[in-house]
Order: C-alpha cells, then sequence, then structure tokens
C-alpha cells in the first residue's frame, strides 16, 4: 500500500482532502465545512450539544483497534450522548492531533469510520480541526442535536416509584476488551505467536464497533414514552445508576436476575473466570440507555425486545441495593472506569 506524507498536503490541503466527499443529510446543516464557521439552524428546537476527547494509550489501542473501527466509534459514543438526552443528532466536529507516523492513508481509514457512523445515523459532519501532536492520536468530536423543550430528559429527574430499564445487554465490551488485551499481552512476549480471539466475535465487536441506541429514541417517539430520567452506559451499570440516583435525589433497587447479558457474554466471561453479573455491573463501553420510566408506560415497554425492566425507584434514604439471585440483598458500588485512576 502507497503511503502519502501529511506534509504533502499542508493542513487546509489535508482538510480539503478528507472532507471533499461529504454531502449535508439535514436541512438544518446550513453551511458545513470550508468557512470559518458552520451555520446551523434548528428552526426553534433546542440545541444539545456534548463533545468527548479520545486519547491514544488511555481510550484506544492502535495495537488492537482498526482506524476505520476507530473512527466509527469515536462518532458513536458522542450521538450516545444526544440519544441519552431524548435528541436527535444531527451535526458533528472532529478535531484532530496527529504525529508524523500517521499517513494520509491512515487518516482516509479513519475517516471512513466516520463517514459510516454519519451515514448510519444520518448526521452531517460540518466542521472541526486539525495539528499536529508530538506523541499519540488525539480526537475531540462534538455532537449536536435537535429536541422539543418539553421532551428534554435529564438524568436529574427520576422519581420514586418509577421502573428501571437498560436497552440491549451488558457487560461484552468489557470481556471483549480482556481478550483483546491478553493477546496483546502475549504476542509482547512472543511474536511469532499469532493471536487467537477463539472465536468471540460478539464480544469483541461489543467493544471495537458499539452501536448508539438509536433504535430506542425511535420507539420512544413511536409509542409516545418519555422518560423520567436517562443515560448513556459508558462507565459501567453501577456507576451510571448512581449518578441518576445522586443526580435525582432517590435510592433504587435492582434485580440480579433481571440484568440483560448476552449468551456469548456469559460464556467468555467463564473463560475468564470471571461472573457476568460483575462484568454488567462494572464494564463500561457497553453504550446502551439506562432509563426510568413510569410505571403506567410499562405495557408499551413489552413490545420491545431489547429493553429491559431491571429494578424501581425509592426512597434516597433506602439507598442503591441489588437483590441477587440467592436472595441476599446488597449496596450498589461504583466500580466501572474512572478517567483519572492512576
Amino acid at each position: 500500500m502507497s503511503r502519502t506524507e501529511i506534509n504533502e498536503y499542508g493542513e487546509f490541503g489535508l482538510i480539503h482532502h478528507l472532507t471533499k466527499n461529504i454531502e449535508l443529510q439535514n436541512a438544518s446543516s446550513v453551511l458545513g465545512v470550508g468557512d470559518d464557521a458552520a451555520v446551523i439552524d434548528h428552526f426553534g428546537k433546542q440545541t444539545v450539544v456534548t463533545t468527548d476527547m479520545l486519547i491514544e494509550g488511555v481510550h484506544f489501542d492502535l495495537s488492537y483497534t482498526p482506524l476505520k473501527h476507530l473512527g466509527y466509534k469515536s462518532v458513536v459514543v458522542n450521538l450516545s450522548d444526544i440519544y441519552a438526552m431524548n435528541a436527535t443528532p444531527t451535526q458533528i466536529t472532529v478535531s484532530i492531533g496527529i504525529s508524523s507516523r500517521f499517513s494520509v492513508e491512515a487518516l482516509e481509514e479513519f475517516y471512513d469510520g466516520i463517514y459510516a457512523a454519519c451515514e448510519e445515523y444520518g448526521v452531517d459532519l460540518v466542521g472541526g480541526d486539525t495539528c499536529s501532536s508530538q506523541k499519540g492520536f488525539i480526537i475531540s468530536i462534538t455532537a449536536l442535536g435537535e429536541v422539543v423543550s418539553e421532551k428534554v430528559v435529564q438524568r436529574s429527574t427520576a422519581q420514586k416509584s418509577d421502573l428501571i430499564c437498560v436497552s440491549g445487554d451488558l457487560g461484552g465490551a468489557y470481556i471483549g476488551l480482556l481478550f483483546l488485551e491478553r493477546e496483546k499481552k502475549i504476542f509482547a512476549e512472543s511474536p511469532n505467536v499469532q493471536p487467537d480471539l477463539e472465536n468471540e466475535s460478539y464480544v469483541i465487536g461489543r467493544l471495537l464497533k458499539p452501536k448508539a441506541r438509536k433504535d430506542i429514541h425511535e420507539f420512544f417517539e413511536e409509542k409516545a414514552v418519555l422518560p423520567t430520567s436517562m443515560m448513556d452506559i459508558s462507565d459501567g451499570l453501577s456507576s451510571e445508576l448512581l449518578h441518576i440516583c445522586e443526580k435525582s435525589g432517590v435510592g433504587c433497587v435492582i434485580y440480579e436476575d433481571k440484568l440483560p447479558i448476552a449468551d456469548d457474554s456469559k460464556a467468555a466471561a467463564y473463560k475468564f473466570e470471571l461472573d457476568p453479573t460483575a462484568c454488567a455491573l462494572s464494564g463500561g463501553e457497553d453504550y446502551e440507555l439506562l432509563f426510568t420510566i413510569k410505571q403506567e408506560d410499562y405495557e408499551k415497554l413489552t413490545l420491545n425486545e431489547q429493553i429491559s425492566v431491571i429494578g424501581y425507584i425509592t426512597d434516597s434514604e433506602e439507598g442503591a441495593k441489588i437483590k441477587t439471585k440467592g436472595g441476599n440483598t446488597y449496596d450498589i458500588t461504583a466500580q466501572g472506569w474512572n478517567a483519572f485512576k492512576k
């Protein structure tokens, strides 16, 4: 494969090269890449904005993360935050810091992933920035979305007796990470040994190519369900649930036997002699939606196999509890991702 050095293009030439095929999809995208700023008109709706920064060696490892997957995932993690506000994502901006070890072809692969996500979720890339980085790959993406004011959902508005729900299944991404980290370590010690991921495509896919839950957002709209609170699960179910309880001034009870864990994830966890429940509670990067609803909306949820009711909201004095399959009750503790742990 040929290699084109970035300095052959220069900053503006590189931006033009990577963005020359953009086709805007949303009427609210008035002016995109190519000027000093983008112009967006949301026609009276409220604008939701979120930003995530991803740093090589902290949030991703290029020894086992394909650049196309990285581009796709970088967009998805931001769109997940927009859906968690019950909003529709419409635009993103992408800023990257890159060193000379990356070629133009490598960046094309990264942007292929970005464009794949934009097409899948109906989002427009309308701007960003590129700069040099002395060490590593730095990615910062800002996502914008739109929502009518009366449908904004926050994490601070759960109420006593609400049902606690999650989309999809939990714990798979963390288990996928364990496989990739294991093979990386083996390769470092024995470079002649070929990686063996044991056909664990499900859990590895959960890590490398997560999905933002556009389908759940559309289901809410179709069935006239308005969650009372919501956030996405990026740091682990236990951490996110405690965030909702703290912000809303409530407690909760969840049930171990109600946690949605895929059979593939359970089998993969057992290979590491891990409890799948612990992976579901503390594993991060699932990007599922955690939300609460009023009890009268329960019947509507039974129409969607991708939604599980796992517990209910209580008074704050009762704390945050989990009831195990064996009938015991324990405090929920936050053991998920900590961005600043040493």
